[in-house]
């Protein structure tokens, strides 16, 4: 149909109906930038069950869920509240703003996720010993923000475009957006890296955009193996339930539980459940209660997607601000509106190849990337996707009046025209100038500042009451559901992990 075409037959209105939510991952950490060891703070309710503010891999790692907004105003204000509430309940602690992890403890010591006695609880975490089993819990500790995105009116096969179309173009979100080029040496000890010294306790690439998205990051070798489609919703789902339901042999060693009897992981297969898929972006819908992911999207299709390669911007109080929001929205909608190819097994391999790439040295001089069997520098790729994105930012502008999204494209312009302009350029910066090339001591001094900030501003009791009260509620809610279990574990846990909880029952 064609770029211009397909923008053309959008009607303004339709395009006021964009929703946006952000969910933020943030260690906590101790006042020398070492992983705080404390549980789960009490005032912050049941990790299990408030829906605004949870855990992630690790009992020290917060994750913030914001609800669904028609604005990125509205979804920035909304993730500060929920700051300003957290940085109440964590006393001396502070919010790790970088999205590479503060000074970690041995890998054993990190401590993963509790969320109760209830059989999805205990499920929750052993689904987390499994990670760290299979790829160690240092990598679970990187944290990022998640985007997730719609349109009214996408059927799941349009979704599937936009989706091939981020993935072959994502490399240019790791330039603008990534923030990651150094990490704490205790991150990679023990492990083989390519990275150089910055300092005593820091290393780092020269022209890395995104440490976290590159080889260091949410990698995987046996993840490797899998050559997951995006040509349709029943090629992706066909591919992740193989990898569900194939037992993998290192897997099927360590086995579901140790001679004690304690629980390595939930499942022997190559992924244990639809979440331990690493991807940049994935395809979403809002699940029933122990419905499982791959279910719901069979049976109901997609109704949003998730972009999942945004790094934690250790500039901005709550790591991400509205302009990223409004650059995220024209990218996306330029993924969506642009002719979409099927993908083929050879251009996924070379989309890896460009990831690694922009990651680890994305603001290399001159940098080429793969297109169509062709090379191309990765700024000349970057300026005409950003040329393309032109008529978007114009046409979202007039839907919404003044000039925000295009502003928000003028600055992405500037920073391919400027690689010292880009966060990662920026925070390697400022780490060598004022902190002698120290990872630890940059963001930490960050983390300080960005609670002192969000600390000094105007803090409103309605909402302040509010989260208390969910956080309360939280409580009684999973007090609910430990007192409702009647399964024996094992058995919950087969029932859960069954092929048939994967399927859409066919009508006889």
């Amino acid at each position: 149909m064609g770029l211009n075409n397909a923008l053309g037959a959008l009607a303004l209105d339709r395009l006021k109906g964009i929703r946006r939510g952000v969910e933020k991952e943030s260690l906590r950490a101790d006042a020398h930038g070492e992983l705080a060891m404390t549980p789960h703070p009490a005032a912050l309710g049941s990790a299990l069950e408030n829906p605004h503010i949870t855990t992630d891999f690790s009992e020290s790692q917060l994750e913030f869920i914001t609800g669904v907004h028609a604005t990125p105003e509205a979804t920035q204000a909304e993730l500060t509240q929920i700051h300003q509430y957290v940085y109440r309940a964590i006393g001396d602690e502070m919010l790790w703003v970088g999205s590479m992890p503060c000074g970690l403890p041995s890998d054993e010591n990190i401590p993963i996720g509790r969320y109760g006695t209830s059989n999805v609880g205990r499920a929750k975490s052993v689904y987390r010993m499994g990670l760290g089993h299979r790829y160690g819990r240092r990598m679970q500790t990187i944290s990022g923000i998640h985007y997730n995105w719609s349109l009214p009116g996408v059927s799941s096969e349009q979704y599937f475009g936009l989706i091939r179309n981020f993935r072959r173009h994502s490399f240019l979100l790791l330039y603008l957006t990534g923030a990651s080029p150094a990490v704490c040496s205790s991150f990679v000890e023990g492990r083989p890296h390519r990275l150089q010294p910055l300092s005593a306790h820091t290393l780092y690439l020269p022209h890395a955009t995104s440490l976290r998205m590159g080889r260091l990051g949410y990698q995987s070798d046996a993840q490797a193996s899998l050559s997951v489609s995006y040509n349709s919703l029943e090629s992706y789902a066909a591919s992740l339930q193989d990898a569900m339901t194939r037992p993998y042999p290192a897997y099927e060693t360590l086995g579901v539980r140790n001679p004690g009897g304690e629980y390595n992981q939930l499942a022997t297969s190559l992924l244990q459940i639809e979440n331990e898929f690493y991807g940049t972006i994935r395809p979403k819908r809002v699940i029933r209660k122990g419905e499982r992911p791959l279910h719901a999207l069979r049976e109901r299709g997609v109704e949003y997607v998730e972009v999942r390669c945004m790094d934690l911007d250790p500039f901005e109080p709550v790591g991400i601000n509205a302009q990223t929001m409004r650059l995220l929205d024209v990218f996306l909608l330029h993924c969506l509106l642009s002719d979409s190819p099927p993908d083929t097994p050879a251009e996924i391999a070379a989309l890896a190849r460009n990831q690694h790439r922009a990651a680890e040295h994305g603001r290399q001089p001159g940098l080429m990337l793969e297109r169509g069997g062709q090379e191309i520098t990765l700024l000349d790729w970057g300026r005409e996707l950003l040329a393309e994105c032109a008529p978007i930012a114009a046409a979202l502008d007039r839907a919404h009046g003044g000039e925000a999204h295009r502003e928000a494209l003028r600055v992405a312009a500037g920073r391919l025209d400027q690689p010292d302009s880009a966060p990662s350029a920026r925070v390697l910066a400022a780490m060598q100038r004022d902190f002698e090339g120290s990872h630890i001591g940059f963001i930490g001094a960050q983390s300080q500042a960005t609670k002192a900030h969000l600390l000094g501003l105007p803090y409103e009791d309605a909402v302040a009451a509010r989260l208390r009260r969910m956080a309360e509620q939280s409580v009684l809610d999973q007090r609910a559901i430990e007192a409702a279990d009647r399964l024996p574990f094992e058995e919950f846990r087969r029932q859960y992990l069954s092929p048939e909880q994967l399927r859409v029952a066919v009508p006889a």
